[in-house]
């Protein structure tokens, strides 16, 4: 069989009985596919249309049917500001693990100029304080009397390692869930483990304006002394670090990993040129989930348009106002004297202060955040009759736009052979809204997809 191609299961849709996030009966909706073998550009694409993926489980909502409505969003690397919640979060660690006779001796040994102290304390450099305390990187001055080397307090280590599964990493999923998450133990066998955070992504490096890339799926290991405290699940991809999960060890719960974690895959985008960081969905219904807003300035894709605005205060006030919001739609009906403003680079207006509401200040400092949830078990969902095209959801292309697409550019994988839609007996009189036939099947898939995954993709029925 062929490599490098996305092959793909049939599209569903399900409607969920209960809200992981609100509590509430009537949950969330949302369409799903599964798929083993993902390009990372096919999944860069299916990111910036509103998807997600937990496992090998591909998922977008339908936010207008949600209690909870998801919204995709990122940040551009180079245009993060740190907030001074961001900043004590890691430079606690930092003095933590360098200790304080290290940061004594070190200061005698190798004096620093009162311009670079002044530099340091006045600009925060996301990239200087997420490696100032990690041991290889750390100098190692040696005194002048004694000749031994200074070291410090403690030894920290971050490393990006393979997507595996290991007891190591286990063991600390193992205590993170039953811990603080409260869940039963039998749940997070190690096959469960594997099939949530392993294994996603297939691993490459790719030479991009002649720098060497990482893509995949890979886990970001942070060990103290020796002892792995925190595991980071991120996907690496063309143009983005995308967040997928986060646990420690709840023995070092006080140290606030949502935020150091964050810190650290910033900084990767940053420094290997990933330009994008995506954090998942942003929640504002669910005020454990509005954290992710607090790293500025970050923008919502637009569940119409696909466009990117920002998340500042005037779209704050609209989702207080309503759960669900689309400027592109809201210019349709009534025509809105502020324009879309895309991170191209133009400034976004309206940021956020320092301040925060009383909640959100409870929950900023919670180690225990909320990630996205997977999608509900099949047992847990109702399935609507008819073809996507009967509910127009968002971001979907429609019935006479996936009629204008050469659909027949697809392939069907049959055992171990690739075949192209268009030689299947009967194609040409199939319709692409009967979801009884293949051409309907793949019709759901292009225009829940979108169109740029018509080619090095195949439909696998079984």
């Amino acid at each position: 069989m062929a490599t490098g191609v996305s092959i793909l299961k049939p599209l569903g849709y399900q409607k969920s009985k209960h809200c992981g996030y609100c509590k509430q009966k009537h949950g969330s909706c949302s369409y799903y596919m599964s798929c083993d073998s993902m390009r990372v550009d096919h999944y860069q694409e299916l990111m910036d249309r509103g998807w997600r993926r937990s496992g090998t489980t591909y998922y977008k909502p339908d936010l207008p049917r949600s209690c909870c409505p998801h919204y995709t969003i990122r940040l551009k690397a180079s245009d993060f500001k740190a907030k001074k919640e961001h900043r004590s979060a890691i430079n606690k660690l930092n003095d933590y693990v360098i200790g304080p006779e290290y940061k004594r001796k070190a200061a005698m040994l190798c004096p620093q100029s009162r311009d670079v102290k002044r530099q340091k304390r006045d600009h925060f450099d996301v990239v200087d304080a997420v490696h100032k305390a990690e041991y290889e990187r750390l100098p190692k001055p040696v005194g002048k009397k004694s000749g031994e080397s200074i070291v410090p307090a403690h030894k920290l280590e971050v490393n990006l390692e393979a997507d595996s599964c290991t007891k190591e990493k286990h063991d600390v999923m193992l205590r993170y869930q039953t811990q603080i998450h409260k869940d039963p133990e039998w749940r997070w066998s190690e096959a469960s483990f594997t099939r949530f955070l392993c294994n996603g992504l297939d691993r490459k490096v790719l030479k991009v304006r002649g720098k060497a890339m990482k893509l995949g799926s890979h886990h970001m290991c942070y060990r103290l002394d020796g002892k792995l405290v925190a595991v980071g699940v991120l996907d690496l991809l063309p143009h983005a670090v995308s967040s997928v999960y986060l646990l420690y060890d709840p023995e070092y719960q006080d140290w606030d990993w949502g935020k150091i974690s964050a810190l650290h895959e910033i900084a990767l985008a940053l420094e290997k040129g990933y330009e994008y960081y995506y954090m998942g969905y942003y929640i504002h219904s669910c005020t454990k989930m509005r954290y992710k807003g607090r790293f500025e300035p970050s923008y919502v894709l637009d569940p119409e348009s696909l466009e990117w605005n920002p998340l500042d205060d005037d779209f704050r006030k609209m989702l207080d106002e309503r759960k669900y919001v689309s400027l592109s739609g809201d210019r349709r009906t009534e025509p809105d004297p502020r324009r879309s403003r895309q991170d191209s680079g133009l400034p976004a207006t309206g940021i956020r202060t320092e301040s925060l509401t009383v909640e959100e200040e409870k929950h900023s400092k919670r180690a225990d955040i909320e990630v996205d949830s997977e999608p509900s078990e099949p047992d847990d969902t109702e399935v609507p009759e008819g073809s996507l095209f009967d509910y127009n959801i968002p971001g979907v292309l429609n019935k006479s736009e996936v009629e204008k697409l050469n659909l027949g550019l697809m392939k069907l994988l049959v055992r171990t052979s690739l075949i192209d839609l268009e030689d299947l007996r009967g194609w040409e009189e199939w319709q692409v809204d009967d979801s009884g036939t293949i051409k309907g099947i793949a019709a759901e898939l292009i225009a829940a997809t979108g169109p740029k995954l018509l080619e090095d993709t195949a439909l696998a029925l079984f």
